[in-house]
């Protein structure tokens, strides 16, 4: 709960911040609305479950990513809100704001969608928990990886929330976090292969 206040604490603090205070920053009705989304999405992933831990089994050449992830999320924090005050490279108009509220909002509860399938054995870390079983079902036949998609969704609805440009890059790379292979994929691709025909 602390890691969780500390984050929000942090990232609205850095867009309060980069929009100049809290009253222009609240002066916008779109600004107010990422704010109530940001409140109901951490408040909800407090009783979603998950963890942080390395598990049974644990990709840890991967690592050097969470603090990549990390001083991006402290830029795209700040830099959009920025922009926007100072009116560079900006998108006119309010129906982006809105645009990037709700785009925020459904990246948000995709992102928190399967830490409520998975429970404890969702990881911010990729790893094999204890009791780890393959979900084939739900949300995850129909997308691998559901909380990938739902972080690049939600941050990319950020930066349109302050009608920034900035972030267009950054937002099109991919994420080399994503695990390349798991117990039992190649059973599910012949699966899915045969279903679909």
């Amino acid at each position: 709960m602390i890691l969780i206040g500390v984050g929000i604490a942090v990232y609205l603090g850095l867009a309060v911040l980069g929009w100049g205070g809290f009253a222009a920053f609240f002066s916008h009705p779109a600004l107010i609305a990422l704010t109530v989304a940001t409140f109901a999405i951490s408040g909800v992933a407090f009783f979603a479950g998950g963890n942080i831990s390395s598990g049974a089994r644990e990709d840890r050449s991967n690592r050097w990513v969470l603090t990549a992830f990390g001083v991006i999320g402290l830029l795209n924090a700040y830099v959009p809100a920025y922009t926007d005050r100072k009116e560079f490279w900006t998108i006119d108009g309010d129906a982006v704001r809105w645009l990037g509220v709700v785009l925020y909002a459904a990246g948000g509860a995709l992102r928190i969608w399967p830490v409520f399938v998975l429970g404890n054995r969702f990881s911010g870390l990729v790893a094999i928990q204890p009791g780890h079983t393959l979900v084939t079902s739900g949300i995850y036949r129909v997308v691998r990886h559901p909380s990938y998609l739902g972080l690049l969704i939600n941050s990319l609805g950020w930066s349109p929330a302050f009608r920034s440009s900035v972030w267009r890059v950054v937002h099109s790379t991919p994420n080399p976090a994503a695990p390349r292979t798991y117990p039992g994929r190649g059973k599910i691709a012949a699966r899915n292969v045969r279903s679909r025909v």
